[in-house]
């Protein structure tokens, strides 16, 4: 049996939508998922990108696509009223969650419709008190041991090579996005396609322009 660890923020519309598509895309394979919260704001520093909702048209068209995707799988996906928000109350409470940091289904899966579901502030402070008496964490989210473990789970979803959520590392794998999801299903399925090269030579294929910030420059 493979085992996938799933790398989320709950910031993410996409991370919630393959959260929900993840059962369905993978029906009758055998498999466990590990849950892996993992600042965002953090992988996308590290990585010098900007994310999605930082880049004004491009944050419209998440919005939009991300609603007709939610329509096209039958889920229910209501805009949070500001996004994007601070996501570190939501991450820290998952970690709190699990004695490893690794929160169970029906955790993510709460903290997830707490964001998507209502339209209401997801990092409202009352909310998240409510929340969080709810899930009854067995420890202190607001912790060092906490706060520790996630930026532990950050680094270690760095070292593997993850840029982005949703992600799921699987072997010595990573892929990524909701799209990727037929993709990991044909590895689990021993697909002929990731014995080949491919995969190894995507990364060799040199540079052939590179932009700063003054422009476009020859590599």
């Amino acid at each position: 049996m493979k085992q996938i660890t799933f790398f989320l923020d709950f910031i993410s519309p996409y991370a919630y939508l393959a959260f929900k598509a993840l059962p369905q895309a993978l029906e009758g394979l055998s498999y466990g998922v590990r849950y892996q919260p993992v600042f965002l704001g953090a992988l996308l520093k590290a990585k010098q990108q900007m994310g999605p909702a930082e880049i004004p048209m491009k944050r419209e068209w998440v919005y939009r696509q991300s609603q007709w995707l939610a329509q096209a799988q039958g889920v229910r996906l209501d805009l949070p009223a500001a996004h994007p928000f601070n996501p570190l109350g939501l991450l820290r409470l998952a970690v709190a969650s699990d004695p490893q940091g690794k929160p169970n289904r029906f955790v993510c899966e709460t903290l997830f419709r707490h964001v998507w579901e209502g339209g209401q502030d997801a990092a409202d402070a009352q909310r998240l008190q409510a929340l969080t008496a709810e899930l009854d964490p067995a420890r202190d989210p607001s912790s060092d041991e906490v706060r520790d473990q996630l930026k532990a789970h950050t680094d270690d979803a760095i070292a593997q090579g993850v840029f982005g959520v949703p992600s799921y590392a699987v072997d010595d794998k990573v892929f990524w996005g909701l799209d990727a999801l037929p993709m990991l299903r044909d590895y689990l399925l021993g697909g002929p396609w990731f014995a080949g090269a491919d995969w190894d030579a995507a990364a060799k294929v040199p540079v052939g322009m590179a932009r700063s910030a003054s422009g476009p420059r020859s590599a």
